[in-house]
Parts: C-alpha cells; sequence; structure tokens
C-alpha cells in the first residue's frame, strides 16, 4: 500500500492521489433503503455524466495513478452503459469494482459481460441475516432472494464478492450471524459500514459511542476468526482498536511506536478526503459519499487539482486541523475520525467524532478551548 502513498512532513498522506475513487454513476434505484444517503429515485437523473464524460473522468483517474475505483449508486446496473464503463476503466488501469443493487435488473448474462470487461470485484449489500430483516431494512420484499441469485452468479464466473453491511440499532445484534453468512457466501471482504445520519438515514439508526467500541471490538475478534477479511466504513477508530489487539500494552496507556509528542505513528487510514474521493452523478466532488460538501465538479475543474489544491481536501488531510478530542488524541494520525459523522451532528467537519468511546489522557472538554 505505501507504494500509491507520498511521504510529506514526517508523516505518510495520501496528498498525490487517493487510493480509492468512487463514481456514483447514477442514484437510480428500486430498492427505498431506510438508510440511503443518496436518496435514490426509480428513475435516472437526465443530468447524470454522459458516457463520454464519465470515459474521460476514467482516463484521467488512471492518468492519477489511482489504483482502485467502484462504481457505485443508486444502482450502476440501471445504466445501459455500464459494461462500456467497467471496460473504459480497466483500459485506464484501474482495478474496478461495482456495487449493484439485490434487484432484477442485473441479470445473469450482463455479469458475464461485467466479468469479461475487467470487472475485478463486485460489492453488494446485505444487511441481515435472512430474507425478513434485509428486505425489511431495504424496502423491497425479494431483495434478499435477488441478492443471492445475483452472488451465486458471481461465484460461478469466478468473480470475486465482498459484502457490505450498514450496521444500526435495526442489525446490531445479528453481528455475527451476519459474519457467518459473509462466511457461507465466500465473500473475500466484509465491508462493515457504520450509520452517518445523511440523506434517509435518521439518528434512530444510530449506535451510542460505547456500543460503537464493543461493534468494533467483535469485528477484531472476527477478523482472527474467519476466512475473509474486514474493513469499516465511517468507523476510523477501527484503527485504533486493531492497534489496541496487536498491543495490549496500548490497553494501559503505554505504546511503544509514538513519535516525541505522544502521537502513535503510523500512515493515515482511508476516511474522508484522506486517500479518498467521491464523484456524484452530476459530477460534483465529495470527500465521501457520507459528507456532502463539494469541493468543485469534473465538468468545471480537474478532479486531480480538486483532490490536491482545494481547501477543503487540504484541510481535511491536515490532522493537526482537528478538534476537540480528535485533535489531541494520540491516534489521530492513524484515525481521525469520521468527518462525515462530526460535520452530520455538529456543522464543524472538523470536530470530533461523536461516536468515538475513547478519551484522550487528560481530556477535559469542560476546559477545552
Amino acid at each position: 500500500m505505501t507504494d500509491v502513498l507520498r511521504r510529506g512532513g514526517g508523516d505518510l498522506a495520501f496528498d498525490d492521489h487517493p487510493l480509492l475513487a468512487i463514481w456514483e454513476v447514477t442514484q437510480a434505484c428500486d430498492l427505498a433503503c431506510a438508510h440511503c444517503r443518496a436518496c435514490a429515485q426509480a428513475d435516472r437523473d437526465p443530468r447524470e455524466l454522459t458516457t463520454d464524460e464519465g470515459k474521460a473522468l476514467l482516463a484521467r483517474l488512471g492518468e492519477m495513478k489511482v489504483p482502485l475505483l467502484v462504481l457505485t449508486g443508486g444502482d450502476p446496473a440501471k445504466r445501459p452503459d455500464l459494461v462500456e464503463l467497467i471496460e473504459a476503466g480497466t483500459r485506464a488501469g484501474l482495478t474496478v469494482a461495482v456495487t449493484p443493487s439485490g434487484t432484477p435488473v442485473l441479470q445473469r448474462d450482463q455479469l458475464a459481460r461485467m466479468r469479461d470487461a475487467g470487472l475485478a470485484r463486485l460489492a453488494i449489500s446485505v444487511d441481515g441475516p435472512d430474507a425478513a430483516s434485509h428486505d425489511a431494512f431495504r424496502g423491497v420484499e425479494g431483495s434478499f432472494a435477488e441478492t443471492k441469485r445475483i452472488l451465486d452468479d458471481a461465484r460461478e464466473f469466478g468473480i470475486p464478492v465482498q459484502i457490505n453491511t450498514s450496521v444500526g440499532s435495526h442489525n446490531i445484534k445479528s453481528v455475527r450471524a451476519m459474519a457467518d453468512f459473509v462466511r457461507e457466501v465466500s465473500a473475500v471482504l466484509w465491508g462493515v459500514f457504520l450509520v452517518v445520519p445523511v440523506g434517509r438515514a435518521g439518528s434512530s439508526l444510530l449506535l451510542g459511542p460505547k456500543r460503537v467500541e464493543t461493534l468494533l471490538e467483535e469485528l477484531a475478534q472476527i477478523a482472527k476468526e474467519y476466512p475473509f477479511d474486514v474493513k469499516t466504513t465511517a468507523a476510523p477508530h477501527f484503527r485504533r482498536v486493531l492497534m489496541h489487539d496487536r498491543n495490549r500494552k496500548a490497553m494501559v496507556g503505554v505504546l511503544e511506536d509514538v513519535d516525541a509528542e505522544g502521537v502513535v505513528k503510523g500512515p493515515r487510514g482511508i476516511t474522508d478526503g484522506v486517500g479518498f474521493l467521491f464523484v456524484s452523478h452530476v459530477g460534483d466532488v465529495f470527500p465521501s459519499g457520507f459528507l456532502p460538501m463539494s469541493a468543485g465538479n469534473v465538468r468545471e475543474e480537474d478532479v486531480g487539482a480538486i483532490y490536491r489544491e482545494s481547501p477543503l481536501f487540504t484541510r481535511l488531510r491536515d490532522y493537526d486541523s482537528l478538534g476537540g478530542k480528535c485533535g489531541v488524541c494520540p491516534f489521530r494520525r492513524v484515525c481521525g475520525g469520521s468527518r462525515a459523522r462530526a460535520y452530520a451532528a455538529t456543522g464543524d467537519v472538523m470536530a470530533a467524532d461523536p461516536l468515538c468511546a475513547y478519551e484522550p489522557k487528560g481530556w477535559n472538554e469542560s476546559s477545552a478551548s
């Protein structure tokens, strides 16, 4: 991974280009998910980036040496040029993944064409270990069965699959059952998303900080026990939990891998605007899909310049600009907190992540400036 990082100021930072770019090719989707950040609708937006504009974006991301690209939605299978876009991204040197919805839209023959065009991974969302729980959250009966069908086809075609799960109050008691499901379908990675209150997602879906900490500790244990990798989105403090797990001395406040200021060393984790960018269906560039602050538009500006030079992105990559307890946390280099959740909760993109239970030594919120 370090070959895609650039060293600056003594810290490994994603200053030159992101490790992961996500393009929301459409907001059209036939599901009605309770947490949808895009508030997706059934019909495509006529303002979407055209095929030619999309190919130009993919070529530019390739020139930037972005290793990983995800074509997402909505439901990307609602775009008739999806196979053409996968082919263009692969030709540009990108490793291309697609996140279809669990609906009848993506059929077996199209999936085969996607594979032949260079699709590297299929990532599909499953939010409950059975049809009743998943379909209730996704808002459409039969979604679980369609998801299983797509997963079966992908496995038959030799396409690696990833399961994405949004964890919140609706399914927190099913984490182990979900891990069993991920193993059952032979997924190579489980992407666990901690709900951010944006779009349709309301605060009722959120977990409390202590419950989040317990969840992250459980995920660390699952990562040891199960045959797939585990990563989190909107929960960068998982990196702190993993470091604690590897170095038990950290549990009593003693860390060996620290600098002279007591800040834990190591490369930054991928989070909003840090090694990560999101391009909307109309070309707006955001630090992530959960942080609705646009730094520019690819129809008007170079996406590389936006990522490298825009005040929003450069500020997000400056861990010394973090506020609250995140600003004094010894793990701020390797974590940084969810900027999207901080913004949703406070309106301040650099505020402390409200769902982190960790209290830095000596931190006193009442005396903070």
